[in-house]
């Protein structure tokens, strides 16, 4: 399983469950199948912000950021209206330029999204790289943005 489908099935695991420790990410995922060591949750904990906040049973359990509870669709929608400038395709490459100080926010909230086809971005100040699987998912993200102006 690749980090990001393990990261997202983690957000679902504590939207749906009680999860104290880490020990318990580790068997619900051998539950479904999945091996993975207490080292690799532990980083993925850090990776993804979690933090403990009290639960119902008088315990802590694990819980997303109070931030990262947003629709990241929304806030992305706001950052390319306040902060697009261009975007340039070239094969399955996008250069996303914006006003200087935004490209890493909206980096972090292009792989937090979910696109599908993204294989990842770079960062700078005011340029974001993203890389796509293919031409048609490089497309198609283009469109996107485009339509989110």
């Amino acid at each position: 399983m690749k980090k990001k489908e393990r990261h997202r099935l983690l957000q679902e695991l504590i939207q749906d469950n009680v999860i104290e420790k880490q020990e318990d990410f580790v068997r619900i995922l051998e539950e479904r199948g999945i091996v993975v060591t207490q080292a690799t949750i532990s980083r993925d904990i850090k990776e993804l912000h979690l933090v403990k906040v009290p639960s119902q049973t008088g315990g802590y359990r694990y819980s997303m950021p109070p931030d990262a509870q947003y629709d990241t669709s929304k806030k992305l929608e706001r950052l390319v209206k306040d902060a697009f400038v261009s975007i340039d395709m070239q094969d399955y490459f996008l250069v996303l330029k914006t006003i200087p100080g935004n490209a890493y926010a909206l980096g972090s909230l292009i792989d937090s999204s979910s696109f599908e086809g993204v294989f990842g971005t770079i960062c700078g100040d005011d340029t974001v790289l993203i890389i796509c699987k293919s031409a048609e998912a490089a497309t198609r993200i283009k469109d996107h943005f485009f339509h989110l102006l």
